[in-house]
């Protein structure tokens, strides 16, 4: 038997077992939403590195929370240290992290939750392929850009990872010698560099609640 690479495998289209069936369970999603009082969907943030991406997102969830809202923020690092901890960060590795990420937003959406995903997610195929997953199954899908020029965005280098990326110790880093394909039309595009992170979590609320995830929630209380 001819053994296939790891990397050309994970290129290659998921195949279900014809003996694997969806086993239909006697509560609905609607049920789900009724009980939580909320629609619930994935609210996808791509950009750089230092964009504002994690910042965001967890201002955001506490916010929700805050509001009485279920919610949850999948961080693109934190999922590196567990369930996508086998994956490195060549094309084929950071296509299988954002589909990996992507089920598992649909799963908590599908549960009635604002599911939070922010990670870098450089490929628009890659996006689209996870924004087609969840209209296939009617789970709301809201992508939006947390755009940075690059300049500032190394500028900030939270991590060091511009710095080694320069002097050439990571290699594939995206914006440095890997490219970030902006969303051509996401349903948000958030300017960090010009806009405050409140001003950014004010918009980003807006638009949540404008597409339905949520009901309007009023004035949110103080930090």
């Amino acid at each position: 038997m001819t053994m296939v690479p790891e990397d050309e495998r994970r290129d290659e289209p998921a195949r279900t077992p014809p003996t694997v069936v969806w086993h239909a369970g006697e509560s609905s999603r609607a049920d789900r939403q009724r009980l939580l009082g909320q629609r619930g969907g994935t609210v996808w943030l791509t950009g750089l590195s230092g964009s504002g991406k994690s910042t965001i997102a967890a201002r955001i969830e506490a916010r929700l929370l805050a509001a009485g809202r279920a919610c949850y923020r999948l961080d693109g690092d934190n999922l590196r240290l567990g369930i996508n901890a086998d994956l490195a960060f060549g094309a084929a590795d950071r296509r299988e992290n954002v589909r990996r990420t992507g089920e598992i937003a649909a799963l908590l959406a599908d549960a009635g939750l604002v599911a939070i995903a922010c990670l870098i997610s450089p490929y628009r195929e890659d996006r689209a392929r996870v924004r087609t997953a969840h209209e296939r199954t009617g789970v709301a899908f809201l992508e939006v850009h947390v755009d940075a020029p690059l300049a500032v965005a190394e500028s900030r280098d939270p991590k060091g990872l511009y710095a080694r990326a320069r002097r050439g110790e990571i290699r594939g880093f995206t914006g440095i010698d890997d490219p970030f394909e902006p969303p051509e039309r996401p349903d948000l595009r958030l300017e960090t560099a010009r806009r405050s992170i409140d001003a950014c979590a004010d918009a980003l609320l807006d638009t949540i609640v404008q597409h339905g995830l949520v009901p309007p929630m009023g004035p949110l209380p103080p930090e």
